[in-house]
């Protein structure tokens, strides 16, 4: 958690205080003379943690050749051959750890697991591979070899690669499902295969997570835009995909028109942005999707147009329908390959669900986006009455609940999220009759208790701010969305009138 964050605190400066240089002669020590730091995080930033960083001095001294006159006689020729087959040896086990290091890479994915969170915005990946920038291209080979000896002894944790398995856990490749698993799928096709599918009983086994092989079809039933009638839904599919290309058409080339320039503007800059660590959002055809989707909701919505955050909301629904025709490596998988009616289908039904998710929640991108301000209000004083020694720390230091739920709210935690949790999350908001719009205050709330112990050991304004605006959960995954919620279920039930109490 916040531990992650205090280690990589220490690794922004590669000098460490009390070592010399190899290079440059060392100095006497008492003509050393220390700057007293101002504060305590300029210290931090001129210092580093000696135990991250590897004795080079150390390794120098025990890698130097030992010259024959300085051993005693008789031990000339045994050095000389204990010497050689140790150096022999060494050689022998780097080669094993440098092939056995390259195999689970190439198998299981990046680890960023001991990647600094300040690096992520530096580096670069391939094909799904974080690669380092020019900035970290000083560390030594050995100095890899030595972080790796170190994580051998250290306890063993699945490591959740940062946008492998986008759309589930339980993708192609996964284990095989367990009988409860198997058993809920096999509930969720009986309920689909229904003449008239039972929304309320559909709901109410989404809740807990919806199998991958079905959530297109149930998302597209729970968010209202498709019917529970069978018969009917290839009617209004085409129906609605029509209409949706008959906008495009009617509309699209009005983008540089005088009136319309700077909304298009606005999204053609934002759109680069939507998840730029993921090359699937980079390629020129999703994003020529993105700028459809966005423009034509926004001239259909004149009260609110487009606002800065309303790109993330469409991002969970193409995955989830691109996942119909993608079985794995959806993060680099060329979208343009697909057939042109696929592509079509995919943009069209993004479209339209997210349009029916904005529905309910469109006072959070009018004017002054007052949804929004009142969900921040009624965060804080359900915080307050939660928990009074968060209330009261956010107090003590100044913080302002604004300054940093603004985002939870615009953005429904997508930013604070790694995308297949986001996925998760929403199986469980379109299960809630109000989900995205009620059910997301409870879960925000539950958000900021679990960082409860990191939020109160934060003992300054610029350090509780940097931590709620980078919480690490990176390595999230499916349990810890799963207890989220079960918390903000039980929150929900203790403190049902929580929007409502604040206006009295």
């Amino acid at each position: 958690m916040a531990t992650d964050n205090r280690v990589h605190f220490w690794r922004r400066n590669a000098k460490v205080p009390g070592r010399f240089s190899k290079d440059t002669p060392k100095p006497m020590l008492n003509n050393l003379k220390s700057k007293k730091a101002s504060s305590f995080h300029e210290f931090a930033r001129s210092t580093n943690d000696a135990w991250d960083i590897d004795d080079e001095e150390d390794e120098d001294f025990l890698s130097a050749p030992v010259h024959p006159s300085s051993l005693p006689s008789g031990l000339h020729s045994t050095h000389h051959q204990s010497s050689q087959q140790s150096q022999e040896q060494e050689e022998e086990e780097e080669e094993e750890e440098e092939d056995a290091c390259t195999a689970d890479r190439l198998a299981e994915g990046p680890d960023l697991q001991d990647v600094p969170e300040e690096m992520t915005e530096e580096c670069g990946q391939v094909n799904g591979i974080v690669v380092k920038s020019n900035s970290e291209a000083h560390l030594s080979t050995s100095s890899v070899r030595s972080t790796l000896q170190k994580q051998k002894s250290l306890p063993v944790r699945q490591i959740i690669p940062l946008v492998a398995r986008i759309s589930d856990q339980n993708a192609s490749g996964a284990p095989p499902m367990t009988v409860r698993e198997k058993t809920r799928l096999d509930k969720f096709k009986y309920l689909l295969a229904c003449s008239n599918t039972d929304l309320e009983e559909l709901r109410k086994h989404s809740w807990s997570g919806i199998p991958r092989e079905v959530r297109p079809i149930t998302w597209r039933l729970l968010s209202g835009y498709l019917p529970a009638n069978m018969e009917r839904r290839d009617l209004v599919l085409r129906r609605k995909r029509d209409e949706y290309f008959g906008f495009i058409e009617q509309y699209y080339h009005s983008r540089t028109d005088e009136h319309f320039k700077d909304t298009y503007r606005q999204i053609h800059i934002d759109i680069p942005r939507t998840n730029p660590l993921i090359p699937l959002f980079q390629q020129p055809a999703v994003q020529e999707v993105f700028e459809r989707i966005l423009f034509i909701w926004a001239i259909r919505h004149p009260a609110s147009g487009y606002v800065q955050g309303i790109n993330d909301l469409v991002t969970p629904f193409f995955v989830v329908f691109l996942s119909e025709f993608v079985e794995e490596d959806m993060e680099n998988f060329d979208v343009a390959s697909l057939p042109l009616d696929t592509q079509r289908n995919i943009e069209a039904d993004s479209f339209w669900c997210m349009n029916k998710l904005l529905d309910g929640i469109q006072d959070n991108y009018t004017f002054a986006q007052p949804g929004i301000q009142n969900k921040v209000k009624a965060l804080e004083e359900l915080v307050s009455r939660i928990d009074e020694d968060i209330h009261g720390h956010f107090l003590k230091y100044e913080v302002e609940y604004l300054q940093f739920a603004f985002r939870w709210m615009n953005n429904l935690l997508m930013r604070e999220l790694p995308l297949r949790c986001t996925i998760r999350l929403w199986d469980t908001y379109q299960a809630e009759s109000e989900g995205f719009s009620h059910f997301h205050l409870y879960v925000c709330a539950a958000f900021l208790i679990e960082w409860r112990k990191e939020i109160l050991s934060m003992v300054d304004f610029q350090g509780l701010l940097m931590l709620l605006q980078n919480l690490p959960t990176i390595h999230w995954g499916n349990e810890e969305v799963g207890l989220l919620l079960a918390e903000a279920y039980r929150l929900k039930y203790m403190f049902a009138d929580a929007p409502n109490h604040y206006k009295r």
